[in-house]
């Protein structure tokens, strides 16, 4: 999902028209670097820190290698090592349970949960990942504790969710909503505060009061830190612009993912609030980092 935007917003950019081309800069084209397995994002960012500083390299990351994998892998950047160009929108992590499960919405299953603390189990994509990390921050809320088990992605995730081996699934939404059409699973709960429309079951945290909780996957763009500043105003508008065009946004509604254009400011702010919340979350759980 994460190339597919990336490929999309810089279509975008393009059909745009010459919001680079102008005066000096842009004077070749601008790579953009799209870190996803194999190589893990965290080694994307550390080339991205790591490239010349001129406005020729950007990076299309998620937000995990920059808020999560701090709290659980020992890395060659901080937040210093880099500035954020602007952001594209997020998709919500979700809750979901067998359909016997006894509770229809979110408030019901938070309930429920606090009731059996300490006797159900939950899926997610990897020890520390935000995944496990988002629902945590939930429980710890709640006042609720659960065991978290595991696996090497959601996909995999949501195939021992559905085989009995975890009482509740935690992932993203793609692996899921195909199980949810055909009855054998029904989600409850979304690591969003607002609800979505591929889901529409499923509770955002607003409803049930715990909006401040929110923990979402997010896209955005990241430049050396020490970019020029020009560069980094022609960058920020040219793909702030493009995140806005309908045919980006077309793109995004057809993955289930919520357009929201922020800009390089405000991205900051985001990382730098959501690395502190996540510490948190993590050292509460005992994760500890290791070398990468």
């Amino acid at each position: 999902m994460k190339a597919l935007f990336a490929v999309a917003l810089a279509a975008s950019v393009i059909v745009a028209g010459p919001a680079l081309a102008q005066a000096n800069y842009p004077a070749r084209p601008v790579q953009m670097i799209v870190p996803a397995p194999p190589g893990g994002g965290t080694v994307g960012v550390t080339q991205v820190v790591a490239a010349q500083a001129d406005g020729y390299t950007l990076g299309f990351i998620w937000n995990s290698p920059l808020t999560t994998s701090p709290h659980s892998l020992t890395l060659a950047y901080t937040p210093d090592s880099y500035r954020a160009v602007m952001s594209i929108g997020f998709s919500s992590y979700v809750l979901c349970v067998r359909p016997d499960f006894p509770a229809s919405n979110g408030a019901e299953f938070i309930d429920h949960i606090k009731a059996n603390s300490g006797k159900l189990t939950y899926g997610n994509d990897g020890v520390g990942g935000t995944m496990q990390l988002a629902a945590e921050r939930i429980f710890s809320k709640a006042g609720a504790k659960l065991r978290a088990v595991p696996f090497g992605g959601a996909g995999e995730t949501a195939r021992n969710f559905l085989g009995g081996h975890v009482d509740i699934y935690g992932g993203s939404l793609p692996p899921i909503i195909p199980h949810v059409k055909a009855g054998a699973a029904k989600c409850l709960l979304l690591t969003s505060a607002e609800g979505n429309s591929a889901l529409p079951m499923a509770t955002g945290l607003a409803s049930i009061g715990m909006a401040s909780e929110e923990t979402v996957l997010w896209w955005g763009l990241i430049a050396p830190q020490r970019t020029p500043a020009a560069a980094l105003e022609r960058l920020e508008k040219a793909f702030t612009d493009a995140a806005r065009s309908e045919r980006f946004a077309k793109v995004m509604e057809s993955q289930g993912a919520t357009l929201r254009v922020r800009g390089s400011a405000e991205t900051s702010a985001i990382i730098r609030s959501e690395l502190e919340a996540l510490g948190g979350v993590a050292r509460a759980v005992g994760i500890e980092k290791r070398a990468q």
